[in-house]
């Protein structure tokens, strides 16, 4: 997949652009939805035989034109993932457009004159919720007038799961509830994160649980504070785990960032600077603090032993 960064304004030559079907979106998490918008998309390009490409933004609106937005946001799919993942689907190319106050100020007529007509796109693909432009003037409704003529539109109508929209901001609420269990269904995949394993306080191998320290290198939302089992991912490898998001208040009484400590089961390898994936799998239990470290121990080993069952239980079939 050929990926562009754009700015505004455009400094292209339009020229050598060839003609491609366009699904438009934010598409942060790539979910259902938003991957019903791209194969939409992929469909009629093969029909065509015309490439298909997404165009996205970076960073997100709100960080952009929300006062009381926090910044920087974090995100489901912070901007390499969301490229990995649209890449993993099989589209020719990415469009990533800087969104800043200059090209907010857009009308629709210049956003499609100037990000669509110019790039030779031939049919749109957008969901029902799409807007474009100054305000969000610019809908899926009025692209036909935008279009001057130059292409077709489909509009992609929300899909549901357990009649409730899938939806970034949904997504957003379970990982905030801790509840990954249930990501799979609305994002079509497990909740991930990348990171790197620094050097922590080294508490975890004083009492027999040695934990591998994660920095995030994106700015991934974490899930909420408490003990997970997850998969951890390392060149390659999956391996079965116990994640602890928190403040350790066991040990600390006010940590200003949640920590990921996460301990590998029957696992002793040196694996400090690695680069590593963390799958989330299922939550066991809120953040605690404990009145003695022989109660922690006890705890942690009851987690542990819960991560085992889990990942020893056969897989459903649908």
């Amino acid at each position: 997949m050929e990926t562009i960064y754009l700015s505004h304004p455009l400094q292209l030559h339009d020229e050598q652009i060839k003609e491609n079907v366009m699904a438009l979106g934010y598409f942060d998490g790539v979910h259902i939805g938003h991957q019903q918008v791209i194969k939409t998309a992929m469909d009629i390009a093969k029909g065509k035989n015309i490439l298909c490409s997404v165009m996205t933004f970076s960073p997100h609106p709100r960080e952009v034109l929300v006062r009381d937005c926090p910044k920087p946001m974090n995100y489901i799919t912070p901007i390499s993932e969301k490229k990995n993942v649209i890449e993993e689907l099989g589209v020719d190319k990415l469009y990533i457009v800087q969104f800043d106050l200059p090209f907010s100020k857009l009308t629709p007529q210049q956003f499609i004159d100037d990000y669509i007509i110019k790039l030779h796109v031939k049919h749109v693909v957008a969901g029902f919720d799409y807007t474009y432009g100054s305000l969000g003037k610019g809908t899926m409704e009025t692209i036909s007038f935008h279009s001057r003529g130059e292409f077709e539109h489909t509009t992609v109508d929300k899909i549901q799961y357990a009649q409730e929209k899938i939806s970034s901001t949904l997504i957003r609420e379970l990982l905030l509830e801790g509840k990954v269990e249930e990501i799979e269904q609305y994002l079509g995949r497990e909740y991930r994160i990348e990171g790197i394993v620094v050097d922590g306080e080294k508490r975890g191998r004083t009492i027999g649980f040695p934990t591998a320290n994660i920095q995030l290198q994106e700015r991934y939302i974490v899930p909420k504070a408490g003990v997970y089992a997850v998969q951890m991912y390392i060149d390659n490898v999956a391996y079965d785990a116990v994640c602890n998001i928190g403040f350790k208040p066991t040990f600390h009484n006010q940590l200003l960032e949640p920590t990921i400590e996460v301990h590998i089961i029957n696992f002793n390898d040196d694996i400090y600077g690695k680069k590593i994936t963390v799958v989330w799998n299922k939550f066991i239990r809120s953040e605690q603090k404990f009145s003695s470290v022989d109660q922690l121990i006890e705890q942690i080993e009851k987690d542990k032993q819960e991560a085992i069952d889990f990942f020893q239980m056969p897989l459903e079939k649908d």
